[in-house]
C-alpha cells in the first residue's frame, strides 16, 4: 500500500483548518448534561444543525456512558445486562454530529458566554482534561435531578442512593455478600441482616422492591439453601405519603400495592423517617425497622451547582425557574429542561412535578431552527409533556 504523500497530508491539514474555523465562527449551542433529556436534545440538534454546519453543537457531560435512570434499579437488583443498555457518549457523538466533552459544570460567565468545567479525574485521581471553558451563544441546561435526603440524620452515611450507575451496582455487590456471609455464618442471623428498607414508594422505590424479591431468590437458587427465602428474606417499602406511587391515580397505587403485598414485600405508608442508623430505619413514630441495606429514593431536587448559579433564579428545590418558552427568567440565551426546571404549569399555582410531566427534549428541540446564526432566542411556545409510569405493568411482568 502506497504512502500518503506531504501534499496529501498538508491537504488534510488544509481541510482540518478550515472546518474548525467553520466551526469556530457558527452558532454555539452547548447542552450541559446527558441524561435522557439532555442526550435526546443533543443527538437531534446534531442531527439537524450540526451535520450541516448550521450551528456547533455540543455536550458537556461527566460520565463517559449513558444508562437510563429509570433501569438502576435493575443494575441494583441484578437483573440487567448493562452492556446491552449502555450508550457511550464518545461514539454518539461521532455518529450524529455533536462534539462531547467531558467535565462537570461548575460556573457560567454570562457576561462572556463561557461555561467553566471542572478538571476531570479518573478512578486513580489522574488528571484527564484540565479546567477549561466552552464558549456558547444558546446554553441548555439539562442536569437532571438528585434525591432529596431532606437532611435526615444517618441518610448520607448508611443509606445508598441511586443516582447513577456506579451506586447501584454497589448495592448490588453488597446485597450479595450479605447472602454469602448469612450462608455461610455459624452463628444465628441477626435482626438486619437479609433485611431491606427502601425510602420512598415512588416508581423508583416501588419497581426496586419487586425486582429484589425475584432476584435474591434467584441468588439464593444459586447454591446458597442454608438460606430460607420466605423466613429470611425482608423487604420492607416505607412511604411518607398515604400510599405507595402517591404521584399516579389511586386505583393504579392500590393495584401495585396489592401485588407487593403478593410477594411479601411489607409496606409502610404514612410513615416519616427519623434517622437512619447503622442497622436499620428509625421511624417519627419510634418504631424501628432493623434492615442490613437501606436505599434512599424518596423527594427529589436539583444539584447543589444550580443553586446562585451565575445570579438565575432558582426555587428552594433548586430548579432554575424557566418561562414557558424554557428560557431561564434572567438570561434569555440560557435555557433549562427535564427536572432540574421550574416550569410553570399553566391553570395551577404550582410549576410542573418533578419526574411527573417535565420540559422534555423535544419540547425544546421543536425550537430548535430558532438557534440558527441571526436567532438568539427560542421561538414557539414549549408545553410540557406528560409521561406515565410502566410501574403497575413492571410489577406484573415480575410476580
Amino acid at each position: 500500500m502506497s504512502q500518503p504523500s506531504e501534499g496529501d497530508a498538508a491537504a488534510k491539514a488544509a481541510n482540518l483548518n478550515r472546518s474548525g474555523e467553520a466551526r469556530a465562527k457558527a452558532h454555539q449551542i452547548v447542552v450541559v448534561g446527558g441524561g435522557a433529556g439532555g442526550l435526546e436534545l443533543v443527538t437531534r440538534l446534531g442531527d439537524k444543525l450540526g451535520r450541516s454546519g448550521k450551528a456547533a453543537v455540543t455536550l458537556i457531560e461527566k460520565k463517559r456512558t449513558h444508562l437510563w435512570k429509570p433501569l438502576l434499579h435493575e443494575v441494583a437488583a441484578g437483573s440487567m445486562d448493562i452492556g446491552m443498555h449502555e450508550l457511550d457518549y464518545l461514539a454518539q457523538a461521532h455518529w450524529h454530529g455533536f462534539r462531547y466533552r467531558v467535565g462537570e459544570m461548575s460556573g457560567i460567565d454570562r457576561q462572556r458566554r463561557l461555561v467553566q468545567v471542572a478538571p476531570f479525574r479518573d478512578e486513580e485521581g489522574l488528571i484527564v482534561t484540565e479546567r477549561q471553558s466552552v464558549a456558547y451563544d444558546t446554553l441548555i441546561i439539562a442536569v437532571g435531578s438528585l434525591s432529596n435526603d431532606f437532611g435526615t440524620p444517618g441518610a448520607k452515611e448508611y443509606a445508598i442512593l441511586l443516582e447513577s450507575q456506579a451506586e447501584a451496582e454497589r448495592f448490588h455487590r453488597r446485597l450479595v455478600n450479605a447472602c454469602i456471609r448469612a450462608h455461610t455464618q455459624s452463628e444465628p442471623l441477626r435482626p438486619e441482616q437479609l433485611q431491606v428498607a427502601i425510602i420512598g414508594a415512588g416508581a423508583t422505590g416501588t419497581e426496586l422492591a419487586a425486582e429484589l424479591h425475584r432476584t435474591m431468590r434467584q441468588l439464593v437458587a444459586f447454591g446458597l439453601d442454608r438460606i430460607d427465602p420466605d423466613k429470611h428474606i425482608k423487604i420492607h417499602l416505607i412511604e411518607a405519603a398515604q400510599r405507595i406511587l402517591p404521584a399516579l391515580p389511586e386505583r393504579l397505587s392500590n393495584a401495585a400495592q396489592r401485588l407487593l403485598e403478593g410477594l411479601q414485600v411489607e409496606i409502610h405508608s404514612s410513615a416519616l423517617v427519623a434517622e437512619v442508623l447503622p442497622n436499620g430505619v428509625r421511624l417519627a413514630s419510634g418504631r424501628f425497622i432493623p434492615a442490613e441495606l437501606v436505599v434512599w429514593a424518596a423527594g427529589v431536587k436539583a444539584p447543589d451547582v444550580l443553586r446562585d448559579l451565575a445570579g438565575l433564579e432558582t426555587n428552594r428545590l433548586n430548579q432554575l425557574v424557566v418561562l414557558p418558552t424554557l428560557q431561564t427568567t434572567r438570561d434569555p440565551n440560557i435555557f433549562a429542561i427535564g427536572d432540574c426546571a421550574a416550569c410553570p404549569w399553566p391553570g395551577h399555582q404550582q410549576a410542573v412535578p418533578p419526574r411527573a410531566g417535565r420540559p422534555s427534549a423535544g419540547d425544546a428541540y421543536a425550537q430548535a431552527d430558532a438557534t440558527a446564526p441571526g436567532r438568539q432566542t427560542f421561538a414557539c411556545l414549549a408545553l410540557p409533556r406528560f409521561r406515565v409510569t410502566g410501574c403497575a405493568r413492571a410489577l406484573l411482568d415480575r410476580r
